[in-house]
């Protein structure tokens, strides 16, 4: 799901050098829309450790007492070289409803990010039948994980693939050296490659399709679409990028540039109206913004050195994010996205999430003048999602996996990462544009938390408004209530939900329309509470 440490390599990270596409592709081996209770499909190309493919039925009863009868099938797809020598083993659930006669069920590839990520925290956490309550404002690594099922699910309007890249969840590579799918270009040619696959030997061409990716699933995104367009022919209707990086020069800046405590005073401003009690809102936090992109880059700009520009930047920064002027003074106005962790609750010795300033944990060190801790929401997930999914796997989906570990968030995937080589940190927003510009059909909602101090959404914000006219009434923003799992939370998971539907809808209206004809751009999607 996560960014994880990758955020702090962006600022070592030169431009994007696009490596040849990897030659793989994944063995035609369907699985049935209609299993018995429990059914396995042929084993395919010597070589794999996956077991076959588990399909099972399955009849929920959601909360708000709607019934939803699907098929889940647990597997891989093996990648495989033009001799039909196996390269890799590319684990997937997919969730499927029988369609209505003369039909197309649209058909959604969930992806997650860090590098390094399972998709467990979109199938279990947000869009699955199935979810992890995981509590309020702190989370216990003990906690209970059993799964209930999921009133946010996306299973009553599409299917749903969640898909591991090689090194997260069970997918590995066939030589167990996955450094060759590690980078940037590599890693989407070969989550294209196993997307076009997976349509073509399940009969789904025909279908509507759709991606949704969270954090560096949403930086994937844009470069999935370009190559499903460009290099293997097949184009999506719609992308929903949850918490995601369209520029990473933009968020890992060096101290002395002023550009990422602009990005980040809005949700610093958000967090602090929650601790009022107050729901923060694009209307509530309006002021921040115009004050972040205004006056405050001003006074930024010169220097901390600037005795009178750092007296009026601690007048306003201090009460709108709620820390004390002492120590807004002391930093200069430039806050420390650590420092901020520890201050929001040092009289009481806790620390707040970096992905979300609403959740906290006990500090380990509350004396000490510096403390090393954990992740109070991202480092406490680890534990009941990796228990959940491994209890899945085996009871619900009958596809249990006894010789391999499960990587729930694999940290060798993220330090093996290479970024490429060059002058500039990689970005999307060029290859969005791009796949906008190709499609006129092509709808996109990005999606943020207000308390994200990672991927802040005033980022995401900023970065959209630079696409041009074609991209108006197909490009909206929503923020919610939350950080950068704000779907943990119920209201903000319901309001996510209902803006995903009428974006499926949009894109399907679009998709069965004539043309989309030029010069008719329509109302651009506002932000949303």
């Amino acid at each position: 799901m996560l960014l994880s440490q990758c955020l702090g390599r962006a600022a070592l990270v030169a431009a994007l050098t696009l490596g040849a596409p990897l030659a793989a592709g994944a063995q035609d081996a369907p699985h049935d829309p209609r299993p018995s209770e429990s059914r396995q499909a042929p084993r395919g190309p010597e070589g794999r450790r996956l077991p076959p493919d588990s399909a099972t039925r399955h009849s929920l009863t959601l909360p708000n007492g709607k019934s939803l009868d699907f098929t889940a099938t647990a597997g891989s797809l093996p990648l495989v070289d033009e001799a039909g020598k196996l390269q890799a083993e590319i684990a997937y659930v997919a969730y499927t409803v029988a369609p209505e006669a003369g039909r197309e069920r649209p058909v959604t590839f969930a992806v997650n990010g860090g590098p390094g990520a399972a998709s467990a925290y979109l199938n279990i956490g947000a869009i699955g039948p199935w979810r992890l309550p995981t509590g309020g404002d702190s989370i216990s690594p003990s906690q209970p994980v059993a799964l209930t099922p999921n009133d946010g699910t996306w299973l009553g309007f599409t299917d749903l693939v969640f898909i591991d890249p090689v090194g997260t969840g069970y997918s590995r590579a066939a030589d167990g050296n996955g450094k060759a799918y590690w980078n940037i270009d590599s890693d989407a040619s070969t989550l294209a490659a196993v997307i076009a696959r997976y349509l073509r030997v399940n009969d789904r061409m025909a279908s509507p399709k759709f991606y949704v990716g969270e954090s560096y699933g949403g930086f994937r995104g844009p470069l999935i679409t370009e190559k499903l367009q460009d290099d293997i022919g097949v184009g999506l209707s719609g992308m929903v990028l949850l918490s995601p990086v369209l520029d990473f020069a933009w968020l890992e800046t060096p101290r002395a540039n002023p550009w990422g405590y602009v990005l980040k005073l809005p949700s610093l401003a958000a967090g602090a109206l929650e601790r009022s009690g107050t729901v923060p809102t694009p209307a509530l936090l309006k002021e921040a913004e115009s004050y972040a992109s205004g006056p405050y880059l001003a006074d930024l700009l010169k220097g901390p050195s600037d005795a009178a520009a750092v007296a009026r930047m601690t007048e306003r920064v201090a009460p709108l994010v709620g820390l004390d002027a002492a120590l807004v003074r002391a930093q200069a106005a430039r806050l420390s996205t650590r420092s901020v962790q520890r201050e929001i609750d040092r009289a009481e010795g806790r620390v707040t999430s970096a992905y979300d300033t609403g959740i906290t944990g006990w500090d380990p060190n509350p004396d000490a003048a510096q403390s090393s801790f954990g992740d109070p929401q991202l480092t406490a997930l680890q534990a009941p999602l990796t228990s959940a999914m491994l209890d899945l796997y085996a009871r619900t989906l009958k596809w249990p996996v006894p010789n391999m570990r499960y990587e729930l968030l694999n940290n060798a995937v993220n330090r093996g990462w290479s970024w490429g080589s060059g002058r500039q940190a990689p970005e999307v927003l060029s290859n969005l544009k791009s796949t906008l510009a190709l499609d006129g059909r092509l709808r996109v909602l990005v999606a943020h938390g207000f308390t994200d101090l990672v991927t802040p959404y005033y980022a995401s914000k900023l970065l959209l408004a630079q696409v041009p006219a074609y991209g108006a009434g197909r490009v909206g923003l929503a923020v919610y209530p939350g950080g950068h799992m704000f779907y943990s939370r119920p209201d903000s998971r319901a309001a996510f939900k209902a803006d995903v539907e009428r974006l499926y809808a949009d894109a399907m209206k679009a998709r069965d329309a004539g043309p989309a004809p030029a010069g008719a751009p329509a109302e651009r999607l506002k932000d949303t509470p």
